[in-house]
């Protein structure tokens, strides 16, 4: 019996390309159960309880839940403390709490990965006219531009990073077509960065990058990582937030920015939250491996229909974003509108392009997500604009992102952007 009105030619090619796609499976599967191993023992080891979900109000004092939830995220990334709070209304938020943080007037920080992802512009300074940016504040900025091939250009590290307060990294490709970073590759940065200025706090923009490796930055070296709970750490449940995890001087100077100076850590409701954030990062290995399974057949399936994807199907993953050259706007167009027919929520919305906030060019978003914006959740979005590549990403379970992804095909089919 089928639920789904898939075209017979259509589903024979999305069957071969998911026998493709099955030897990396086995190696996302054996990362799933490293993680949620890893995940399970800190749970364990810091005595997670009921009582830990007891909501707090007012001021939070004494939230026993908050406190230990931190201790969780920090064991599980090995490092010495963490902040994870709902407070952070996205992934750009807790970045920028992070580098208010620890950056003062006359500091310098350096991008390593060329230019980051588009709603940081405003944050550092880059978008004319923005108020309270870091450039308002008297930080300077300069980056170093990846290689014509979308490598890091190593070789400018050392130098570049020279009295620098904040070595910047951003793990993903964001909009762009460029290789995301391995922990391997963070790892070698880091010891560039110590090579010429062993007291740059080295800061990672974690988004996406969460549970895809068993290591995470902080195991190689990073001061600081940051990512979003509507992200691969939320599990899909989190219903919204963020974290900041490194070094505890650092992750308290970022407590400070958050609340208040000399309040810090101390203080911060949970109403009733705690629980999600909980359930979420215990969820997050197999939710994670479920994005990544839909992002290697995403890949699969457009090679067969002729499409350049980055990366290639069977190339390991560093994050769960796949990208895909449609070459055109009706085709990625289509992609969008059929990922949107596979969304438990709205499914029944047609996505249109339009001036989302923080971008410089209209951005089409497919995403019918139990939380709005949940990029863990199988979603689809892309700035119209040259090469017309969309970015995919998520996944709660590979059952379902799997048919989102067959649906997606089916909507180019119907559209004439493909034939079979």
């Amino acid at each position: 019996m089928s639920f789904f009105n898939i075209d017979p030619k259509l589903k024979a090619l999305c069957d071969k390309a998911e026998q493709k796609a099955l030897p990396s499976f086995q190696e996302i599967d054996r990362i799933a159960q490293y993680n949620s191993e890893k995940v399970l023992s800190a749970f364990i080891k810091h005595g997670v309880s009921e009582s830990h979900f007891t909501p707090s109000t007012g001021y939070g004092y004494g939230d026993r839940g908050r406190e230990v939830l931190d201790e969780v995220l920090a064991e599980i990334f090995c490092c010495e403390d963490a902040l994870i709070r709902y407070n952070f209304m996205s992934g750009t938020h807790a970045l920028t709490v992070a580098l208010f943080g620890v950056l003062r007037p006359g500091d310098r920080m350096v991008c390593l990965t060329g230019t980051p992802y588009d709603t940081l512009h405003g944050v550092i300074g880059l978008k004319e006219g923005t108020s309270g940016s870091l450039k308002d504040f008297g930080i300077s900025y300069e980056q170093i531009d990846l290689l014509p091939d979308g490598g890091v250009n190593y070789d400018a590290i050392p130098e570049a990073v020279t009295g620098a307060k904040v070595a910047y990294i951003q793990r993903s490709r964001g909009y762009s077509l460029h290789p995301s970073l391995f922990v391997e590759d963070i790892e070698k940065m880091v010891k560039l960065v110590r090579q010429t200025n062993p007291d740059a706090i080295i800061m990672v923009d974690n988004c996406y990058g969460e549970f895809v490796q068993e290591k995470e930055p902080t195991q190689v070296g990073a001061d600081l990582i940051v990512g979003s709970l509507i992200k691969n750490p939320g599990g899909g449940i989190a219903p919204t937030g963020g974290y900041i995890a490194g070094k505890a001087k650092y992750v308290d100077m970022c407590a400070q920015r958050l609340s208040a100076p000399g309040v810090g850590k101390e203080v911060g409701c949970t109403l009733g939250n705690t629980r999600a954030l909980f359930m979420g990062l215990f969820f997050s290995p197999s939710v994670v491996a479920s994005a990544v399974k839909t992002a290697v057949f995403a890949a699969s399936l457009c090679e067969l229909l002729g499409y350049e994807v980055t990366p290639k199907s069977d190339e390991k993953r560093a994050d769960i974003i796949q990208a895909i050259c449609l070459r055109e706007p009706k085709a990625l167009i289509a992609f969008c509108e059929g990922v949107q027919k596979g969304a438990p929520v709205d499914s029944y919305v047609t996505p249109e392009p339009w001036d989302m906030p923080g971008y410089d060019s209209k951005v089409i978003m497919a995403a019918g997500a139990f939380t709005n914006g949940a990029s863990i959740e199988l979603s689809a979005d892309a700035p119209l604009r040259e090469p017309f590549a969309v970015w995919m990403q998520g996944g709660l379970t590979w059952q379902t992102g799997k048919v989102g992804i067959m649906l997606a095909a089916q909507s180019m089919l119907e559209k004439g952007v493909i034939s079979l």
